[in-house]
């Protein structure tokens, strides 16, 4: 079958695009035909290796697909031949990844594809929005009525972290691009504020009153002064990108405001809160409520070249998604 794999790990260009062995299922797994797979951050660490986990060569790039059922083993109930799907845990731990003709994705990790749902839609949002509900709901333990700070809430996650929250019954207060800040407004925002304001401390501590009951910062500047300082009793700060920084933490103040930082990493999450994510993911794909602000398709063969392009920054705001 069609691939786009390395052989190493390695920069963009390791990634070749040519034949490899097909996978074969196991009795609980699925094999999927694979329409389109998409390219996030964390697949670029999985290549380069700043992100250590368990992989075989040649490895099959990316986590993301959408396609269709094509064969179904005896354990992996809830599936038939012809079903429409996707997943977004593959291409680490051990698992090939998402960016070939055929994947084999164990049940427990694959999801049915809404009714009237796009499926590239899908696949563009699934790591934004599973990351964004992780980040909020299993570790920020955020709920209904609490003040959410979503620092660059104009990206791919940051985007999915307003609908989540907003959704949820949380107050949504942004930070973005002076250009950006009626799009966050548009997806539930109740207050966006331009990062670049010199005055933008003094306007947060303006729009949360009460403090910041769940803070995230999809930059991965972590800069904790400030965001411990606006910080509610026992609110929370949880890392999303913290892979080439260190930040000192005024601890003090955070033990005073029986405060807590939470980091995760979405790779390490378990099928049971991937699945959890899905069940949110499908509802909102379904109501027509997460959406890419800019979706790009381009081939399977081009998948070093989006890599280059993510890693170089060039994809800010857009999701590119790889046909097969």
């Amino acid at each position: 079958m069609r691939a786009a794999f390395i052989e190493t790990l390695g920069p963009p260009d390791t990634i070749r695009y040519g034949d490899i062995p097909a996978p074969v299922p196991g009795p609980t797994d699925v094999l999927v035909e694979v329409d389109a797979t998409t390219v996030n951050r964390v697949d670029t660490l999985v290549r380069s290796g700043v992100f250590r986990t368990p992989v075989s060569f040649p490895l099959a790039v990316g986590r993301d697909l959408v396609g269709t059922v094509a064969a179904v083993g005896p354990g992996a109930p809830g599936f038939d031949v012809g079903d429409r799907v996707w997943a977004n845990s593959l291409g680490h731990a051990g698992r090939q990844g998402a960016a070939a003709e055929l994947a084999v994705v164990a049940a427990d990790r694959l999801y049915h594809l809404p009714d009237g749902a796009d499926p590239l839609t899908a696949v563009a949002v699934a790591h934004p929005a599973a990351t964004a509900h992780l980040g909020l709901f299993t570790h920020g333990r955020v709920r209904a009525g609490e003040t959410v700070l979503v620092e660059g809430a104009a990206g791919n996650v940051g985007a999915a972290l307003t609908v989540l929250a907003a959704e949820a019954g949380a107050r949504v207060v942004a930070t973005a691009s002076a250009s950006d800040l009626d799009h966050c407004r548009s997806l539930g925002a109740a207050e966006a504020f331009d990062y670049r304001d010199p005055a933008l401390l003094s306007l947060l501590r303006d729009a949360c009153p009460d403090g910041v009951d769940v803070h995230l910062d999809t930059s991965g500047r972590n800069d904790f002064a400030p965001a411990v300082e606006l910080l509610a009793p026992r609110g929370r700060i949880v890392l999303l990108a913290a892979v080439r920084q260190s930040a000192a933490l005024p601890t003090r103040r955070l033990y005073m405001k029986d405060g807590s930082v939470v980091g995760f990493v979405i790779s390490h999450a378990t099928s049971a809160e991937l699945a959890e994510a899905a069940v949110t993911i499908n509802r909102l794909l379904a109501a027509g409520r997460l959406r890419p602000r800019a979706l790009e398709r381009r081939p399977l063969s081009a998948a070093a070249e989006v890599h280059r392009r993510m890693e170089e920054g060039e994809l800010h705001g857009k999701r590119v998604v790889l046909l097969t």
